[in-house]
């Protein structure tokens, strides 16, 4: 399977997971001109962006440390055409969904976005 494929995979389990929990999925692999976010998410009045990521195992370190300052600042980037075509007013948090092997980690307001 094919690195992209993979990533849709794991983003596809990911939405399930986060579904499970009562998110609303309102978005898969929104791509804005300089970033892509992999859910856009609503529980009840929060808009929620969410990146994925995924490893075999943690023999590399952890899924969630793969997320750099530069990914970060793309995700926002991306938040913020969003935010400004769909005339967002509420509040905001920026998750990550961890997958390593079989095990889910949801980190919700994994960091601070700035927007």
């Amino acid at each position: 399977m094919n690195k992209r494929k993979t990533g849709t995979a794991y983003e596809i389990i990911a939405a399930e997971y986060l579904k499970k929990q009562g998110m609303q999925i309102l978005e898969m692999n929104y791509m804005a001109s300089r970033g892509e976010i992999d859910i856009i998410g609503k529980q009840s009045e929060m808009l929620i962006f969410i990146e994925v990521k995924y490893r075999k195992n943690a023999s590399y370190g952890h899924p969630w440390e793969a997320i750099s300052i530069e990914k970060q600042r793309k995700i926002c980037y991306a938040a913020k055409q969003y935010i400004f075509m769909k005339q967002w007013k509420k509040q905001i948090r920026f998750d990550v969904v961890s997958i390593c092997g079989n095990d889910i980690f949801w980190f919700p307001n994994a960091f601070e976005g700035k927007i």
